[in-house]
């Protein structure tokens, strides 16, 4: 059972290279922290195959215990990924009649190496045996479903292999598109040319709506494809102190500091008690009245609140300093006394060896040829220390080799043992030679800091319950104001900014700067909440923030706010041409040139894969003009990347003919080879695919 535990635990096969990978041995109970309160008994489907609910939600609770914090809306949008892309693929697999034989299935489950790497399974020679991997499961006939499973997923990884293998055989470059390669590399033209450019038109003076940006997004709607979404505004109004707050709780660890008198009601009598000041046991002090508890910890100067550091640390045993403000808290300290080298900075050479977990090793050895090697360097060191800097450059295994070998500072037991006993038992400047499980290091100890060991009290500084009231009936009274009146309108008499619009979609999270902020985007979706709907919601640490639709678009396409910083800038560019073409009379460029108030300027031996105009920048549609004319004739008004042009050919000279296109057929080969990786996304292009999910309300 022990070794079943760790498969399930840690055997992840992979189906995709593609970004994603199936969970092998889905199993667990119901999703319960979702609040799922839909119905309907499917979470949607692909190609009209249903994905039942309650499939789906045992995949995202499995998914949810296992991602160390991952949410339940992370989870099922990681879960609705894997099932869109199993369930394309799968339909493929069944389209091109895959099977996977036994023998493949067997390498599939070895790749496993809690399965392949596996004690149990190996013989005598420590390799993979496939009796003893069968008897097994025989001996142990309750773990047929778990075998079943693990099978299922090594079947669909197989499948995917083949599947993939043969996406890549049928990617192959022909000998005309090796010559066509050829040719755009090799064919040069020259020409001469007049640039009207879009710079010498400011945008202020010319104006793009948002109905020309729905325009272009329409006409080019694979680029701008998106699912239904919501645009909000809002604003926030932080729970956060008063200055009167502040200077309360200041007042209160002002008092802290002397002495008070309180009634003992079992004596009948007033009792005094210390203050920080004259307290026996500060300790004791500050786990009474700290919002922070005592830390025995001795701190280097460098790890103290920057502005007040120099006086904290020069106090001396007994002597108290405060009250200063740190992070959030009201703070008062009292020294408990210094220690030397609490800190310390030291360099090191690591000479691996074989067996040790050290990547990127500069050589193979063996462990005694690793410590003669470490002796070497440490006899080279002592003799000249100077030359310990380029020695662990071109010699040490450590990532640090970059650094010359400098850790920077660590306190202690942050090395492995024999490390953090060589720097914390010797002095400044030593240096020697100890083992670790990594190999062996010469270390140099450069330098120590000393600590200060602090006894804080520290109150935090928040808002009390008459600020909490008030700005709780203030963001209510905004909420009603919001909802009849002009939102922006209503937050300028309140004084309140009002940021960027935020456009999210049905199973977002993230709210803008506020970031995870499900509860607001689910409100944004649920039905009955139109343009206009106005909520306020309160959020833990941070305050209320009211929210208002400003938009829904069901059009399929990105919002026009997310749009513009795209789009704004070519229509622009559009709009500039005609004004530009305007100016561009005259039958010679030098004509042309002075209409629009430019120069002719030249361009040599360019080729159809360096389109690059000097000063300017790529400009292919000029080049592959310029290509297309004949010797001295000029081309009409061309629309480039950054202006328009009107170009004149001076020479076109052809490549040398050549027989064998190899070269330029692989270069174009490597460049195919990655398109292979576009199989997913281009069958959800043509898939009909339902997404539900947000019937169930995560």
């Amino acid at each position: 059972m022990a070794l079943l535990q760790k498969i399930r635990q840690r055997s992840l096969l992979l189906i995709l290279v593609i970004g994603f990978c199936l969970f092998a041995f889905i199993i667990g109970d119901i999703f319960n922290s979702g609040g799922f309160n839909s119905t309907s008994k499917d979470v949607g489907s692909i190609d009209d195959k249903d994905i039942p609910f309650e499939d789906f939600r045992v995949k995202v609770s499995n998914v949810e215990k296992s991602g160390q914090g991952i949410t339940s809306t992370e989870a099922a949008n990681r879960v609705w990924e894997q099932e869109v892309s199993i369930a394309l693929l799968t339909t493929e697999f069944e389209k091109l009649g895959l099977r996977v034989g036994e023998k493949h299935l067997l390498e599939v489950l070895k790749a496993d190496q809690n399965i392949g790497g596996n004690p149990l399974f190996l013989n005598a020679a420590g390799i993979f045996d496939v009796n003893k991997f069968k008897e097994y499961f025989k001996a142990n006939p309750e773990q047929a479903q778990f075998l079943k499973d693990r099978e299922k997923d090594a079947d669909l990884n197989a499948k995917f292999q083949l599947y993939n293998t043969m996406v890549k055989a049928g990617v192959y470059t022909t000998q005309s598109e090796g010559k066509m390669k050829y040719e755009m590399e090799a064919d040069k033209v020259s020409f001469a040319y007049v640039a009207g450019l879009y710079s010498t038109i400011k945008d202020s003076d010319v104006k793009v709506t948002d109905s020309e940006i729905v325009d272009y997004m329409k006409k080019n709607e694979k680029k701008f494809k998106a699912d239904e979404s919501r645009e909000l505004e809002y604003v926030l109004i932080e729970d956060k102190p008063s200055a009167s707050d502040e200077a309360e709780i200041k007042s209160k660890i002002n008092a802290l500091l002397t002495g008070s008198v309180v009634y003992n009601q079992a004596t009948g009598k007033n009792d005094t008690v210390a203050g920080f000041r004259t307290t026996s046991n500060a300790i004791d002090f500050v786990n009474s009245n700290s919002d922070v508890p005592y830390d025995s910890t001795y701190i280097a100067k460098k790890d103290l609140p920057a502005v007040d550091a120099d006086k904290l640390f020069s106090l001396p045993a007994g002597a108290v300093y405060g009250p200063y403000i740190f992070g959030n808290y009201y703070c008062i300290s009292k020294s408990l006394g210094m220690k030397s080298g609490v800190n310390a900075k030291a360099s090191h050479i690591l000479i691996s060896y074989e067996g040790t977990q050290v990547p990127n090793k500069k050589e193979k050895r063996t462990k005694e040829e690793a410590k003669a090697k470490a002796e070497s360097i440490l006899a080279q060191v002592n003799a000249n220390p100077d030359s310990f800097l380029m020695l662990a450059f071109t010699a040490s295994d450590d990532s640090s080799s970059q650094q010359g070998g400098d850790l920077g500072y660590f306190g202690p037991n942050q090395m492995v043992k024999p490390f953090n006993d060589y720097v914390f038992n010797n002095g400044i400047g030593n240096v020697g030679l100890v083992e670790t499980p990594f190999g062996f290091h010469i270390i140099k100890i450069t330098d120590k800091q000393d600590g200060i060991r602090l006894a804080t009290v520290a109150q935090k500084i928040e808002a009390s319950e008459i600020t909490s009231d008030k700005m709780f009936t203030q963001a209510t009274k905004f909420e009603m104001e919001a909802a009849d009146k002009d939102f922006n309108k209503v937050a300028k008499e309140s004084k309140l900014a009002v940021p960027p619009a935020v456009s999210v979609k049905g199973m977002d999270e993230n709210f803008g700067s506020l970031g995870k902020q499900r509860n607001i985007v689910r409100w944004a979706f649920e039905d009955g909440v139109k343009e206009g709907s106005v909520k306020r919601f309160e959020v833990a640490n941070v305050g209320h923030v009211i929210a208002k639709v400003k938009s829904i678009d069901k059009s399929g396409l990105v919002s026009v706010s997310v749009a513009r910083p795209f789009v704004e800038q070519i229509l622009k560019n559009k709009k500039k041409a005609e004004m530009i073409k305007a100016k561009m009379t005259g039958t010679s460029l030098e004509a042309i040139a002075k209409a629009v108030g430019g120069t002719v300027q030249q361009a040599a031996d360019l080729t159809m894969e360096n389109v690059m105009l000097p000063n300017v920048g790529p400009e292919p549609k000029v080049v592959g003009n310029a290509f297309a004319l004949a010797v001295n004739k000029m081309s009409a008004p061309i629309e480039g990347n950054t202006g328009i042009y009107v170009v004149k050919n001076t020479s076109t000279v052809k490549a040398p003919a050549i027989k064998d296109f190899k070269p330029y057929i692989a270069k174009l080969d490597g460049q195919k080879a990655a398109e292979t990786n576009r199989v997913i996304p281009a069958l959800k292009g043509n898939a009909k695919i339902e997404d539900n999910r947000q019937q169930f309300n995560y």
